[in-house]
């Protein structure tokens, strides 16, 4: 047995729908710029290819409040899906990408924009403005062989009763086996990895006291509040 010089943290992890067993997170991975309108919507270039930046694992969470972040004024959302794999490996091919994945969720990806925008500026890696606690909400994981027809299902999130962001998976640039393949061109993607998809247009701020509802057809609603 491994003799540690105190407790390690617990394992983050994940609800999953219909079990008491929950999915154990090794690694959170986030795909930017993946839905033609949101990348016109932020004024980057539609010519650039999606990239991957990360979460730690333990800034996944449930549902439930939030606490808006320090050092920020600007604090937004972005709904995305999440992927959940069972396996890995490294250079997967397109065709065999579904073969790695357990199942899906709602996710949304907070996100500090004032901070964003001001690394950016400053040629400086933005990883302040996506990586700090709480930061990566997710629902419950629904299994892969529940979830139906995901590639084209309905994705949306509304503020306090009023919707901001109403897409379809469908329009993702990037569909999700070559979203897989490509991390795996990269790493070595494993059991446990988590991947949020990126979001659709329609991005904007919250404030203290604001409830967010996130859904994507055929998986379970994810709900926060900014406390």
């Amino acid at each position: 047995m491994t003799e540690f010089v105190f407790p390690p943290a617990a394992t983050p992890s994940i609800a999953v729908t219909g079990s008491k067993a929950r999915f154990p997170v090794r690694r959170v991975w986030c795909v930017g710029r993946n839905y033609l309108a949101h990348i016109r919507e932020l004024g980057n270039d539609e010519r650039e290819p999606p990239f991957f930046f990360s979460k730690q694992p333990d800034m996944v969470v449930s549902g439930g409040p939030i606490p808006y972040p320090a050092l920020t004024q600007d604090f937004h959302h972005e709904v995305e899906l999440v992927v959940a794999l069972k396996s890995g490996g490294s250079h997967i091919s397109p065709d065999k990408a579904l073969q790695t994945v357990f199942g899906y969720a709602v996710g949304i990806d907070l996100t500090r924009r004032d901070q964003q925008n001001a690394m950016k500026a400053q040629k400086k890696p933005w990883e302040i403005s996506k990586s700090f606690e709480q930061s990566g909400p997710c629902g419950a994981l629904t299994e892969a062989s529940k979830a139906g027809d995901i590639a084209k299902a309905a994705i949306s999130l509304s503020v306090n009763g009023a919707e901001r962001q109403n897409s379809s998976l469908a329009h993702m640039i990037w569909s999700v086996p070559e979203i897989i393949s490509h991390l795996s061109q990269m790493v070595d993607v494993g059991a446990g990895d988590v991947i949020f998809t990126g979001t659709p247009e329609g991005v904007g701020a919250v404030v203290c006291g604001d409830r967010l509802d996130a859904t994507i057809a055929g998986l379970e609603p994810l709900s926060i509040t900014i406390a």
